[in-house]
């Protein structure tokens, strides 16, 4: 019989040296493409409602209106640019991991013994830069758990492989 044995770590491996890889610029592409798809339907409707809907009383203010709107148009736009070069990836041996966030910074790691299965997805605006995206699912949840939005495909197709080879080991 074995005695159970539960030594003091005193040496934690430091993630922040890890060396992330980028996120293809051509992604910041498909970001605002994405944007502009949600904003201007939105603002298409602002117009509408100026022009149909609000009474008179509402007009009043519609120069503060549409200023608080395009200055919440802008405020995103701004963060969308600047918090894309956080996003990076890093796979190794036995896990992967991702981070990003400008002022909320969040890392993800996964190691290869919780993953379940592992996904591609190639949506339209993806698609049109020969982008991918990559889930990882792991046990006892059903979100994805990681998400690397993106990569080009080969490297999706190249990180998956090898993510099912080490699951399967």
């Amino acid at each position: 019989m074995t005695t159970f044995k539960n030594d003091l770590v005193l040496n934690l491996p430091d993630i922040t040296k890890i060396e992330f890889k980028k996120i293809v610029k051509s992604y910041l592409k498909v970001i605002i493409i994405n944007f502009f798809l949600f904003f201007i339907p939105l603002f298409t409707g602002l117009i509408l409602l100026h022009k149909l809907v609000f009474h008179e009383g509402i007009k009043i203010y519609i120069i503060l209106i549409y200023a608080l709107f395009l200055l919440l148009f802008g405020c995103i736009f701004l963060y969308l640019i600047l918090s894309f070069p956080k996003r990076k990836y890093a796979l190794r041996e036995k896990d992967i991991s991702y981070k990003s966030g400008l002022f909320i910074k969040k890392i993800t790691t996964v190691p290869f013994s919780r993953i379940q299965h592992v996904e591609i997805d190639e949506k339209p605006t993806l698609r049109l830069f020969g982008l991918a995206s990559l889930s990882v699912y792991t046990a006892g949840d059903s979100s994805d758990d990681l998400v690397i939005k993106g990569v080009t495909k080969e490297i999706a197709l190249q990180i998956k492989e090898y993510i099912s080879t080490k699951i399967n080991e």
